[in-house]
């Protein structure tokens, strides 16, 4: 009976409900007419920009660019340009004096020095120094150090042009931390350079036959006429002189070096005091340029001579001796207290860092006996 109620021929109401409810969506749309293309003309919505930051203002400036600038306000009076000038002979034989080089320095102190490189001064007849003003004085040599690539010059100028450089008061630095260098690169008189402290403690053979330790490696560009520039940190203090480069084409590769502001420090005031740096050593006499030792293969420092009644006489050095059978050789020293010698180098840059009057540990070999021997320092004359 239930199944013919529900598939007989007339549906119960609850059947024709479910039927009207199941095609009112198709009469719905059919009411519903079509909307009408749009029109050809039409153009499609614009699509949605990203928001823009609103643009500086003309006197905006960034942190960084702030402090560049406060340095470069504050450092560029110090800098100076230094020119040289030598005598040349004409065809004729007459004398001509012109210019041979050109350089940077920086103020020292209120006295008039300024300090620069030695190669910058080298071989100079005449020297210039122009400030930031264009003034130009005259300059004299005062000393120079040529081992540290140092050299001190003095102009007598008006006071209020002389301001000298702040001297950093730290004495550690940081690779990564900023580098800003000042000079006058192809004579583009107080060029500012920016970069950072690439490197610390690197060596660098110098001018004066030896290496130079302890240089500072900067990317700050540095090109020729840098040399005897400032380098300087974020506060505007100095912490390198500008002394030279790697490059295989003379010009800038992102590789340059400074002599350390502790150097300076160091080397500048004796220059001042007495006209050359103190160079301490032992109480002997050697070769610097190792010609005994090179034509003999000789590893090490051979003592030529030792002064009776020196230091290093009462420490028990020897030196060459005269037998019948001709000259025999002395001590050769090869080692300061843990610092192996194995030529005038190594030995000057040992006995560098030492104070005068201070002991030192000397090994030496005397006829194949390893021997090591007290020796105090003293400063060469």
């Amino acid at each position: 009976m239930t199944r013919s109620l529900w598939y007989g021929r007339r549906p119960t109401l609850a059947v024709f409900a479910l039927f009207v409810l199941s095609i009112l969506p198709l009469i719905a749309c059919k009411a519903s007419p079509p909307s009408p293309p749009p029109p050809a003309s039409a153009e499609p919505p614009p699509s949605p920009q990203p928001p823009s930051a609103p643009p500086l203002s003309p006197t905006a400036k960034t942190e960084d660019e702030r402090n560049t600038i406060a340095v470069f306000r504050a450092a560029a009076p110090s800098t100076v340009f230094v020119t040289q000038t030598r005598i040349v002979v004409d065809f004729l034989g007459g004398e001509e004096e012109v210019p041979a080089g050109s350089g940077s320095g920086f103020v020292w102190d209120d006295a008039g020095h300024i300090v620069t490189n030695y190669h910058v001064v080298d071989g100079a007849r005449a020297l210039r120094v122009t400030f930031q003003n264009q003034e130009t004085f005259d300059g004299t040599l005062v000393g120079v150090e040529p081992r540290k690539d140092i050299a001190v010059i003095k102009v007598d100028a008006p006071r209020e042009l002389l301001k000298p450089v702040a001297i950093a008061q730290h004495t550690s630095l940081e690779v990564g931390q900023k580098a800003i260098a000042i000079g006058n690169p192809f004579g583009l008189d107080h060029t500012l350079t920016t970069g950072v402290v690439s490197a610390l403690g690197r060596q660098v053979h110098g001018v004066g036959g030896v290496t130079i330790r302890d240089m500072i490696q900067t990317d700050a560009a540095i090109n020729p006429g840098n040399s005897g520039g400032p380098l300087l940190d974020s506060s505007g203090a100095l912490i390198g002189m500008n002394t030279m480069i790697f490059s295989k084409s003379g010009a800038y590769a992102g590789i340059g070096f400074a002599v350390p502001a502790t150097t300076i420090g160091r080397i500048v005031p004796q220059i001042i005091a007495k006209g050359h740096a103190e160079q301490l050593g032992l109480d002997l006499q050697i070769d610097p340029l190792g010609r005994l030792e090179r034509r003999f293969g000789i590893r090490g420092v051979a003592v030529l001579a030792v002064p009776p009644g020196g230091a290093a006489a009462r420490a028990g050095l020897q030196g060459i001796t005269q037998t019948r059978q001709g000259l025999v050789l002395g001590d050769v020293i090869t080692a300061i207290d843990d610092q192996k010698v194995q030529d005038f180098d190594d030995l000057y840059n040992a006995l560098d860092q030492r104070q005068a009057g201070e002991t030192v540990k000397v090994g030496v070999n005397r006829h194949g006996e390893a021997l090591v021997l007290p020796v105090p320092v003293v400063v060469l004359p």
